[in-house]
């Protein structure tokens, strides 16, 4: 069996922020600096601006861009079925898949692309086929061939010539009958008269096959180089001759080649069950990403199939989570957040802290291990720190947090941190270019609550008047989030860095401005309101809104 090498995702959420991106990278590390296997850090969408600036400014290239987790191909184990080439006869295929102990062999050229597939079924169809006595000349069988199936050798004639033309006929009736019977170009399978096999050469047979080793005269012998004619000997009788020559025909003359049903090592197991449903086979082939063979799978091989192996960083929503999130293996979870709605099949190392930053967290456990930090790490989980606290603002952040941060800028050489910290929230704040939609969407994070769900984003900026400018181009794009993202409201939080205060927007149905009052005990008019000391989504707005959503 075929298990392609897996790898361990760490990932964060969808709309990654700058502690979802450099958590992972550095989790990553850690993890393949301390234990067995293979880690990758990946991202769930777009790197926003800030990030951006902080992976140029320690010089980290940005992880991959992983669309979903839906389980592969890949991930589950691939049957190595030797295929055969499609001059194999079908003996020599039955064969094969006898010792393999299959009932569907693949046909590969000499580079291993897939030509057909012959089944068992298709080896009895053409067996059970006795009154096709052109089936080999039809499937231009050569000599070579024929000698080889009938355990015989081929006494005179080229190995390589074809028998393209004739029947294949059982010679044992009078000679006066055979003359009106026989054909040319005919095969003649016979006993060791030599009255016969010469009545036969005359009438300019292709060939002779004689049975139980019989001895073949110098004469005829002689005679059939000059004719042209084959003779083939064979050590078994006449009826099993008769019963064997047929499966002497290649299998590219019975073998499946159109419209055959098979599949790559990337396609999701979702599409892999839905076919497997319509076609009824038993096994399907699979090619790598070059369209070469590897193996086959069957049903079973979903049964006992396993999903992509990930450790989620920075979120434990489902809503949050990569796409097909219930597919895949969850290893680990690393956050801050509240708990959320996903759920594992089996028990798991769980880490969650009450901390301003996933990256504090993975800095102590760097601690936690004594594994030394690179500078390059260190600025990254220094970086995250400063975003996700808003540079130490945000109610969230903790002593630890203001700990970790200085540590962390001291190993990563930042000699002052609060400029590098307003460094990166000017190129995040950089909105120039960008549409209202990239807006909205580049830190967009859905939540539900009962039967309502509602989508949150958040620009923060150093920069009162493009805060401003955001909010007069908002309104018409939130309205159209509703339906697009298929939740009853969505909320927009302008947050100013310096002023430590929150514009905020909102859209959803007539219901939406008074929940937003209850939440903030405050008279809401319009679809905006202004929350003087409010700029955390995690712990000040969402909860809110939450509180106010379950006691109505």
């Amino acid at each position: 069996m075929r298990n392609l090498k897996k790898e361990v995702c760490i990932i964060g959420h969808k709309n990654p922020d700058t502690d979802s991106i450099c958590s992972a990278i550095a989790y990553a590390d850690l993890k393949n600096r301390t234990e067995e296997g293979e880690f990758y850090p990946r991202r769930a969408g777009h790197v926003s601006e800030e990030t951006e600036f902080v992976l140029r400014h320690f010089d980290v290239p940005k992880p991959e861009y992983l669309r979903d987790v839906g389980t592969e191909v890949k991930e589950i184990e691939i049957h190595e079925i030797i295929s055969g080439s499609p001059d194999l006869t079908v003996r020599k295929a039955w064969e094969s898949m006898q010792e393999q102990k299959v009932v569907t062999l693949p046909i590969t050229d000499n580079e291993k692309h897939l030509e057909g597939i012959i089944t068992v079924s298709d080896i009895a169809k053409s067996y059970m086929e006795i009154y096709d006595s052109d089936l080999l000349s039809e499937a231009k069988t050569t000599f070579s061939s024929i000698a080889e199936t009938l355990d015989g050798s081929l006494l005179v004639g080229n190995p390589d010539d074809v028998f393209d033309e004739g029947r294949v006929v059982v010679g044992a009736f009078h000679p006066d009958t055979m003359k009106k019977f026989l054909h040319e170009h005919d095969l003649v399978i016979m006993g060791n008269r030599p009255e016969d096999m010469l009545g036969a050469m005359e009438l300019n047979v292709r060939g002779l096959v004689i049975g139980l080793d019989a001895k073949v005269s110098d004469l005829i012998l002689r005679l059939a180089k000059e004719q042209n004619c084959v003779i083939i000997s064979s050590p078994h009788d006449t009826i099993t001759t008769a019963r064997l020559i047929n499966q002497a025909v290649p299998v590219r003359h019975l073998m499946k080649k159109d419209d055959l049903v098979l599949f790559h090592i990337n396609d999701k197991l979702k599409k892999v069950r839905e076919t497997m449903t319509e076609y009824r086979h038993r096994d399907f082939p699979v090619l790598d990403r070059d369209d070469h063979y590897l193996g086959t799978i069957s049903r079973r091989n979903l049964i006992d199939g396993h999903g992509k192996q990930v450790i989620l960083v920075d979120h434990n929503e489902r809503s949050q989570a990569v796409d097909h999130i219930e597919e895949a293996d969850i290893l680990e979870i690393i956050d801050h957040h509240r708990l959320g709605s996903l759920e594992t099949m089996n028990p798991i190392l769980f880490r969650n802290e009450p901390v301003g930053c996933t990256a504090t967290i993975i800095f102590r456990i760097y601690q936690e291990k004594n594994v030394e930090l690179t500078p390059q790490i260190a600025g990254l989980l220094c970086s995250a720190i400063l975003s996700d606290t808003l540079m130490f603002r945000s109610p969230t952040c903790t002593p630890r947090d203001v700990a970790a941060a200085h540590k962390l800028a001291e190993i990563a050489g930042i000699t002052d941190i609060e400029d590098y910290a307003k460094q990166m929230f000017r190129a995040g704040g950089d909105l120039k270019g960008k549409t209202p939609e990239e807006i909205l969407y580049q830190d967009f994070k859905v939540f539900h609550v009962d039967n309502v769900s509602f989508g949150v984003g958040q620009v923060c900026s150093l920069d009162e008047e493009e805060l401003a400018e955001i909010k007069e181009m908002m309104p018409e794009v939130m309205e159209k989030a509703l339906p697009d993202r298929k939740i009853d409201m969505v909320f927009l939080m302008l947050t100013d860095i310096l002023e430590q205060s929150t514009d905020l927007l909102f859209a959803g149905d007539d219901k939406t401005g008074a929940l937003v009052s209850r939440a903030e005990h405050l008279d809401v008019t319009g679809n905006s309101v202004y929350l003087r000391n409010v700029v955390s989504r995690k712990k000040q707005f969402i909860p809110a809104i939450m509180a106010a959503l379950s006691a109505h």
